[in-house]
């Protein structure tokens, strides 16, 4: 998800860039392509604002793991996804692979092991243990 989001910061500065280039060298200054230009710089600045600070992190793999009790919420829509909670540290990390558990929701609680980059902005995986024996019951790595 990391990746696509920078892709698509990179593919909207490109195509604003190339729209200015294209604007001055052939003198078509068209409000629809000023209007895209500007639409793709902030859509591309963005993308790119929100994910070049942890990009050391995730090409160096340095990621945290927060360790603690959690609950696991299910959200359901267009796209499902599995919203981790933990409440020792207030963290919430959102994953759209659901894991397959009994059951769900703040009356079950598990122990998680959440992988994050270093400045807790993107999620990379988790392991869900069982809250008294430690079992593993799922993991996305």
């Amino acid at each position: 998800m990391y990746y696509a989001f920078l892709l698509v910061g990179i593919f909207f500065i490109g195509m604003a860039v190339y729209l200015c280039m294209l604007m001055y060298f052939e003198k078509k200054v068209t409000l629809n392509n000023v209007a895209m230009t500007v639409l793709g710089l902030l859509i591309g600045g963005t993308a790119l604002m929100t994910t070049l600070p942890s990009l050391k992190y995730i090409l160096l793999k340095e990621y945290d793991v927060v360790k603690g009790d959690c609950v696991i919420e299910i959200s359901s829509g267009k796209t499902a996804d599995a919203t981790f909670r933990m409440p020792d540290t207030d963290d919430v990390f959102s994953f759209t692979d659901i894991p397959e558990l009994d059951a769900y929701g703040k009356a079950i609680p598990y122990y998680c092991e959440v992988t994050v980059s270093k400045d807790h902005m993107f999620e990379i995986g988790y392991k869900i243990f069982d809250m008294e024996s430690r079992e593993l019951l799922a993991t996305v790595e």
